[in-house]
């Protein structure tokens, strides 16, 4: 009955249930839920995720939630707002109706997960549920049409469905739900409350203040360049985040549409969670990572896949999990998250080359342990579910080794994953102080990355593809080719041809990208699943490929298409699960899901053409002269804000200014703001005019450019002649002490 630490106070009302409208307070299981009947087709509703719902906006924390729900042709607008985090507000207004208002009903519930008595109290006008010494009250401007009582809200809903509206026998005042009738004719708008306290007469108080709030205005975080994006991603975490009961934890599902069963992780989808998560709420991406790790097996790998049916023990993902903490860790700085995930991610990084390398070539293949019992276990089609890519036809010619438990085909995307993984590892073992383990991740990600460059290299066709263990390439070729320039594996020279696939539009390129196999193989008609379609995923990492191998304008122009694919469906509200590489469509197929979470992979790369942290820039901040308006959002500071009007940037934390620029285009790199220091590198577009404006508090702190003491003039910094990676660095002079060396500064590089 107390607030837990697993989910936070500012957390506990959401919509943390398997029905998308129902709020939860998660600590005592109260619900208010909900419930539509259509007399015109004698159907109830609870709102059924995907089908009588429309996801509009979602903080993460709850306090802000909009939606639209469509029952037998009636759609209702709905909102939730939360300025107390033991209250929440809700509201609803009719938008279109389907029959006569007065024969549509709208009824709110009061019930708990546990059974609990609910009341209603005559005298207050209010629903009553207790917990011992707390209780719950909901309210409303309006007085319900009748109020009824029932086992549940499901109940309620077989009432509706058997008897109509036009009945008195339900009525009632105590019951486990009970049920306030409202009907669109009499009441086609209409507000309520919930609240929690230790006393009914605060709890209703408590209530009734919240209802007499202003309702806020649902204020965008992301305008200008790239606007919506920020938003986007977290409407769709937000919607996406439930609690899993089984595990009592909770998690962000990959889509909450799908049913296969209590919870559902998988490995990777889970770390992406995380990592999105981390841009709003540090403690759901912790959640995240969390579930994502929670598979580890005594093995050494990560299952790769945990829900409440079936955990495939036997098999694991892509090892991209390193990747994720380190970003997570270089945005948030919270160190104990790579503790927290160091020992299971070092252990599966060992897995995969002692247990997928039947050879001990150092190159790795998908495959099924002997462990376990599940679904697929020991199976061609088992062995690629460690790809993620099902049903991709980089796959078609494996071959299922009983022997080895493997593909015969040595895998492109899973070893650039390892390569990577273990680059990623060895960051952060030297974070943690793990010297030895630094050494030996650093020598493995070196080996995989010559070794790539070496074996996987198709010279005929001047690409990296899947080969057979001994034999030749396959004739299928999908994005994973462009892996090798995100592990670093890639030669200058082979990175050239990469970029001529990439942006070819009769392979890689075009209108809509990037397709998971070549447009000119003919598995790119068949356009199911992994078969020709886009994947989120797989475009971030591709975005991640060009930004490391330092091919900006391509990455831009990637970005671009990425963001307009995402938002071609978004304006009707879809994130699909995957999209159709010839029109943009992302429900061409019964196979998208609608609401998966990782779609919002696309707006991410969006947004970190703006402002990102990345292993290879760290904080950055791209000034393009177009007008920008994005977060508050988390970065190494806190919650900041980047406000751009033309050539003047602006960046703050609340009401306090961090720093900015004046008449200054291009990238700055490895930012770093803090109460005494402020550093950064410039790579201008252009010659480099403008000034670096930084906060009063450093009007007298020494200036460096390139870690050479430079003389202070007036409060704005000149950065004319600048070029391309200078260094600038302000120490406040109450935080130097003694004589600063300049290769002293340059190590806060």
């Amino acid at each position: 009955m107390l607030i837990g630490p697993n989910i936070g106070l500012s957390r506990a009302w959401n919509t943390w249930s398997t029905r998308p409208a129902e709020m939860v307070f998660l600590p005592l299981g109260a619900r208010v839920t909900p419930v539509l009947y259509a007399t015109s087709t004698r159907r109830a509703s609870l709102i059924t995720a995907g089908q009588d719902i429309t996801f509009g906006e979602h903080a993460t924390d709850g306090s802000l939630i909009r939606f639209q729900t469509s029952h037998a042709g009636t759609g209702i607008d709905w909102a939730y707002d939360k300025a107390d985090p033991w209250a929440f507000t809700g509201r609803w207004q009719g938008r279109a109706f389907g029959e006569w208002a007065l024969r549509y009903w709208v009824t709110l519930c009061l019930s708990s997960e546990t059974g609990e008595e609910a009341r209603w109290d005559e005298g207050l006008s209010a629903a009553i549920l207790s917990f011992g010494q707390r209780h719950v009250a909901l309210v409303c401007d309006q007085a319900p049409v009748q109020v009824t009582a029932h086992a549940s809200p499901g109940a309620l809903a077989e009432d509706y469905e058997t008897n109509g509206y036009f009945t008195k026998a339900a009525r009632g005042s105590h019951a486990p739900c009970i049920a306030l009738r409202f009907n669109l004719e009499m009441m086609p708008a209409a507000r309520f409350a919930a609240a929690v306290a230790d006393s009914i007469p605060l709890a209703v108080e408590k209530a009734r203040t919240a209802l007499a709030r202003e309702a806020p205005a649902a204020l965008p975080l992301h305008q200008g360049r790239a606007g919506g994006a920020l938003d986007a991603i977290r409407d769709v975490m937000g919607w996406n985040t439930l609690w899993d009961g089984t595990n009592r934890r909770p998690w962000t599902a990959v889509s909450r549409i799908w049913h296969l069963g209590d919870f559902a992780v998988w490995y990777n989808d889970a770390t992406f969670n995380a990592l999105m998560c981390g841009l709003f709420d540090e403690a759901l991406a912790r959640d995240n990572m969390v579930a994502a790790l929670a598979s580890a097996t005594p093995q050494g790998n990560i299952a790769c896949i945990a829900t409440s049916n079936d955990i495939w023990v036997d098999r694991s993902q892509a090892p991209h999990g390193a990747l994720m903490a380190w970003l997570m860790f270089l945005r948030a700085g919270d160190r104990s998250l790579l503790e927290l995930c160091y020992p299971a991610l070092a252990a599966n990084q060992r897995w995969w080359r002692a247990h997928r390398d039947p050879e001990g070539i150092g190159l790795v293949s998908c495959g099924s342990s002997d462990v376990g019992d599940g679904l697929y276990k020991g199976s061609h089609f088992g062995a690629r579910n460690e790809t993620g890519m099902d049903n991709s036809p980089t796959h078609d010619e494996a071959v299922w080794n009983p022997e080895t438990r493997t593909l015969s085909l040595i895998d492109l995307g899973l070893n650039c994953a390892l390569a990577l993984d273990a680059e990623m590892l060895a960051k952060i073992a030297t974070e943690l102080g793990h010297s030895e383990d630094a050494a030996e991740f650093t020598v493995l990600a070196g080996s995989s990355r010559a070794k790539i460059r070496s074996e996987l290299w198709d010279e005929s066709r001047k690409i990296f593809a899947n080969r057979q263990r001994g034999g030749g390439f396959v004739r299928s070729v999908g994005p994973t080719s462009f892996y090798p320039m995100l592990c670093g594996a890639a030669s200058p020279e082979q990175a050239e041809h990469l970029i001529a696939h990439l942006e070819n539009p009769e392979t890689f390129g075009g209108e809509w990208v990037i397709p998971n196999v070549s447009r000119d193989d003919p598995a790119f008609g068949d356009n199911v699943y992994w078969r020709g379609r886009i994947w989120a995923n797989v475009n971030w990492f591709t975005w991640q490929a060009l930004r490391r191998e330092g091919r900006l304008n391509e990455a831009r122009r990637f970005a671009d298409k990425s963001l307009r694919l995402f938002m071609k469906n978004w304006s009707a509200r879809i994130a699909a699960e995957n999209y159709n590489a010839t029109t943009g469509e992302g429900q061409d197929q019964l196979d998208a899901d609608p609401f998966y979470a990782w779609a919002a992979m696309l707006p991410l790369i969006a947004l970190g053409e703006v402002m990102d942290v990345s292993p290879w820039h760290g904080w950055e901040i791209t000034l393009t002269g177009e007008d920008v308006n994005l977060g508050p959002v988390l970065m190494p500071p806190g919650r900041v804000t980047l406000t751009c009007r033309g050539d003047s940037m602006h960046l703050s934390r609340g009401a306090e200014a961090l720093f900015g620029t004046d008449g200054w285009r291009g990238r700055l790199t490895q930012i770093a703001a803090g109460p005494d220091r402020i550093s950064l590198d410039l790579w201008p577009e252009g010659e480099g005019q403008g000034t670096l404006i930084p906060p009063p508090a450093f009007d007298t702190a020494y200036l460096f450019v390139n870690g050479e003491a430079q003389p202070r003039g007036p409060r704005e910094i000149p950065l004319t002649g600048l070029g391309p990676g200078s260094r600038i660095t302000l120490i406040r002079s109450s935080a130097l002490t003694g004589v600063i060396a300049s290769e002293e500064v340059r190590q806060d590089r």
